[in-house]
């Protein structure tokens, strides 16, 4: 049976968001993720960790200005030193919460940059912060993102990704699968899974068409559970959907397709 993660951005969103700690413990959750904790002290969080007994599996590095619609800078050439700040950033937080495994958004390519320097920026990016993340004991994922809810994103594909890791040739950099998606960009989940399962390091889910909870949309959950199981995955599932409902009333997906 696959590791279920709460991801506190998405789910139990009816309370605050230092609240959904002890609510995903107390709907059964041993772990969480979160998408950018930085709005909140370290102090704080660490605290909310420790009295709901869970851990924090994953976050992700600075992604620039959220609200205005900047979902990561990585591969922006007149961001460099943003993105090397925020590296520094995101290694306390992880160290202060425990958090093994830091996320990078590529980022939505900027308008008229020359396709070959989008590039090298990104891989320079990585390349500076990998080592940084290993001397911390932290493994640094990152994630191809569909190009329909995101347009202009600029890893959108998993071997992509792939390639990517090869070319950066860091030991603690790792793909983060996100089944949603995938399944949205046209993938053959089982094989793609199978394919690049060495280089996958976390995965997270939701159904789709929709972005809601297991069972709501056309994937099937029960199939791809058992494959992953099948495959040896060890690695955390972040449920990182939209609830169709409260969060607590939708979870008998996991029951469903798990036991």
């Amino acid at each position: 049976m696959p590791k279920f993660a709460a991801n506190l951005t998405m789910l139990f969103n009816e309370v605050g968001f230092l609240d959904r700690f002890d609510a995903a413990a107390s709907a059964g959750f041993e772990a969480v993720e979160c998408q950018l904790p930085y709005a909140f002290p370290t102090e704080a969080l660490a605290e909310r960790l420790d009295r709901a007994g869970l851990v924090l599996v994953l976050h992700n590095l600075p992604a620039g200005d959220w609200d205005r619609g900047e979902r990561g800078i990585a591969c922006h050439p007149d961001r460099v030193g943003e993105f090397q700040d925020g590296v520094g950033r995101a290694i306390d937080y992880a160290q202060a919460l425990g958090c093994k495994q830091l996320n990078c958004l590529a980022g939505i390519v900027p308008a008229g940059v020359d396709a070959e320097r989008v590039h090298a920026t990104f891989v320079d990016n990585l390349r500076f912060a990998a080592p940084k993340l290993a001397a911390a004991g932290i493994r640094l994922l990152v994630e191809p993102i569909n190009t329909f809810d995101i347009a202009g994103f600029y890893l959108s594909r998993t071997d992509q990704v792939a390639r990517l890791l090869d070319e950066v040739g860091a030991d603690n950099l790792f793909i983060q699968y996100d089944i949603y998606h995938a399944q949205r960009m046209g993938d053959e989940l089982a094989a793609t899974i199978a394919r690049f399962l060495p280089k996958i390091a976390h995965m997270q889910l939701a159904d789709h068409p929709g972005r809601n909870e297991p069972g709501t949309g056309e994937i099937d959950w029960r199939r791809l559970f058992d494959h992953i199981d099948r495959l040896g995955y060890d690695g955390w599932v972040g449920c990182e959907y939209r609830p169709t409902g409260t969060t607590a009333d939708g979870l008998g997906w996991i029951e469903r397709f798990t036991r």
